[in-house]
């Protein structure tokens, strides 16, 4: 159905039944929050436990923001010590799914037992408030206590998504000047076997920088020479119990690397204070998650929605998080729907990709399962396109007649904020194809170059002009990308992206204004893999484009010149050597698709490639304006 005057989906009302089970309401926060931005943000606050309470809320002179800067507290003082010593103590934390099915279970009293044991362990080896420790683990429950356990202690965590490969992970050490690397012999994926020690242990190599490298052991355990730095993780938990320190609200809470359009994965930091409001907030108000409740969530710890959303946001707000390691489709393409029927799960966290995978092996992969416990599915990552949305609604959430239970949502948000940003509340009536308005505290617009707001139904750039509490404080170690998010247009934070809003206020996300790939919800620059490219013998150049995926979102096509030698050489071989080496240096999500071999590059008379040519190139489009192009 559609507007008779756009031609455009209308707006779908959330079943009469769907909105008898959700529990809040966030428009009178959103109103608040637009008049009373002090007041508002310093009542959430208030939920909290503080070592110092603050008296304010922001503090800004543009680009620099603080939250709640007078406060002091620890996340896991309110993600941890609050909830053990009460009645939830005996509530379950986490229920981590290994990839064969089995259920382990912490509850509150044991996550903060193991917590507080590993953070006395990382104290025995020298970690001290404000250190830098990387974790490169598989999703785990030893992933999360490492990354609670640097929290406890002040010590900064940066998590490295096991996924990828020694020369991203080696990029990120040297970048965060990390101490201490925490790792494990193995994950498992698809019933293989992923090593990671190696990986870890050939990526520290002569980082003399790095003094320890933690290991926790799964399976059968080790059948290789250990690197002389190596400490026993299940060691260092019999070294006593540590007590939160007291940290300021503005203190580090971790560095999550995230990938740029040009150099190397700029490292977003992320604070105690605001960010613990900020995410837990969202987590009643947008999620309709609420103690008790069993929230389950797909992404990895190697995203910030797997930092936002499987650790600190349940934790801190006192709810049940479920995860698993492993495909969402193996050992069978029922497992997650079981697991959901099993657990009674209440609200889903998923992306896009995963729907659009499930919508591609049909809908009797679902028919087996009862999925009436679901009220919410939120989706987040990329965009979420119109089909999956219906698909999703209809036979995930149960329609929209009187038979739904659930109601599909979409939001928007980056690892530079921290939380959903842009959604559709389950309350409102649903815009397929529009992630959403702006939620409480958020001033977001799109707007033209000049930072002048575009006209309805437009395309332009989306930014926010104001800051709230869980956005970045800053980039490690590069002062001037920070400021540039700030400074490149005249309205405010410049998000990269390109977007639309319609006559009701909601915002359509079109796509990048930069050259980052988005493959399965996973940001990566175009930068990195074609420096991956071009450091295999046979490479010379390389320009990388996304082209849509129905699966995935997008594809990496990888166009090179190949260096002289190489060039009667071009074969399945050659391709697949080049491949495999890009897998090695970024891991599988930086792996072509496809590997153009091209005699030139479509460059600017200044030699910057022009990669929409490219782009156009591969989707058979026109390519616009040529005039800039090198002759």
């Amino acid at each position: 159905m559609t507007d008779s005057s756009s031609g455009r989906p209308e707006r779908i009302p959330t079943p009469p039944g769907v909105l008898a089970r959700l529990r809040y309401d966030p428009q009178a926060d959103i109103e608040q929050a637009r008049t009373d931005p002090e007041g508002f943000w310093l009542g959430q606050a208030g939920h909290f436990e503080w070592s110092k309470p603050p008296t304010s809320a922001l503090k800004w002179e543009r680009p620099r923001h603080e939250w709640f800067a007078d406060g002091e507290t620890n996340i896991t003082l309110n993600a941890l010590d609050r909830h053990a010593r009460g009645e939830a103590r005996t509530r379950a934390a986490l229920i981590w799914i290994s990839e064969d099915e089995q259920a382990h279970i912490y509850t509150y009293g044991t996550l903060h037992d193991r917590v507080s044991r590993f953070a006395a362990g990382l104290q025995s080896i020298g970690v001290r408030r404000g250190d830098r420790v990387v974790i490169y683990m598989p999703l785990t429950p030893e992933g999360v206590i490492a990354m609670l356990a640097c929290a406890r202690i002040g010590a900064v965590h940066s998590v490295v998504y096991a996924g990828l490969g020694v020369g991203a992970l080696r990029d990120r050490i040297e970048d965060a000047g990390a101490r201490v690397v925490i790792t494990a012999n193995h994950g498992y994926r698809r019933g293989k076997i992923v090593d990671l020690y190696s990986v870890a242990a050939e990526a520290i190599g002569d980082l003399v920088s790095v003094d320890y490298l933690v290991l926790l052991e799964r399976g059968e355990g080790m059948h290789r020479e250990r690197e002389s730095r190596t400490v026993d993780f299940n060691e260092l938990m019999k070294r006593g119990r540590a007590e939160a320190v007291p940290v300021g609200a503005e203190d580090p809470l971790f560095i999550l690397y995230t990938s740029g359009s040009t150099g190397k994965p700029k490292g977003v930091i992320h604070t105690h204070g605001g960010y613990m409001v900020g995410t837990s907030y969202h987590m009643k108000a947008f999620l309709d998650v609420h103690p008790g409740d069993v929230f389950f969530c797909t992404s990895d710890i190697g995203w910030i929605v797997g930092h936002s959303y499987i650790v600190y946001g349940p934790l801190v707000s006192g709810s049940t998080i479920m995860f698993r390691e492993g495909a969402p489709d193996y050992p069978d393409p029922g497992v997650l729907w079981r697991l959901i029927e099993k657990f009674g799960v209440d609200v889903l966290f998923t992306a896009p990709t995963t729907l659009r995978m499930f919508m591609k092996l049909g809908e009797g992969v679902l028919a087996p399962y009862d999925l009436s416990s679901l009220r919410l599915v939120a989706c987040a990552g990329e965009a979420l396109n119109p089909e999956a949305w219906r698909w999703a609604q209809e036979h995930v959430a149960g329609g929209q007649g009187e038979g739904a239970h659930a109601v599909v949502v979409d939001n928007w948000w980056q690892t530079e904020l921290g939380a959903p940003t842009i959604g559709t509340h389950g309350r409102w009536p649903a815009r397929p194809g529009f992630a959403g308005k702006p939620l409480a505290g958020v001033d977001a617009d799109v707007v033209d170059e000049n930072g002048d707001p575009v006209a309805t139904g437009q395309q332009g750039l989306l930014v926010i002009r104001t800051p709230f509490p869980s956005m970045m404080r800053g980039v490690h170690g590069n002062e001037e990308k920070y400021n540039a998010a700030w400074s490149e247009n005249p309205a405010g934070y410049t998000s990269g992206d390109l977007a639309m809003k319609d006559e009701y206020g909601y915002i359509s996300i079109l796509g990048r204004t930069d050259d980052v790939l988005s493959v399965a919800g996973h940001r990566i620059g175009s930068a990195d893999v074609e420096d991956a490219l071009v450091s295999h013998p046979a490479v010379a150049e390389a320009a990388v484009i996304g082209i849509p995926d129905p699966v995935k979102g997008e594809a990496i096509i990888a166009n090179v010149i190949l260096r002289q030698g190489f060039e009667g050489q071009v074969g399945r071989g050659l391709r697949a050597s080049i491949t495999e080496h890009v897998r090695r240096e970024l891991g599988p999500i930086g792996a072509p698709a496809e590997i153009r071999v091209v005699d030139a590059l479509p460059k600017t008379r200044s030699g910057k490639i022009m990669r929409r040519v490219l782009r156009a190139q591969a989707l058979g489009q026109d390519p616009g304006d040529l005039t800039t192009l090198e002759g």
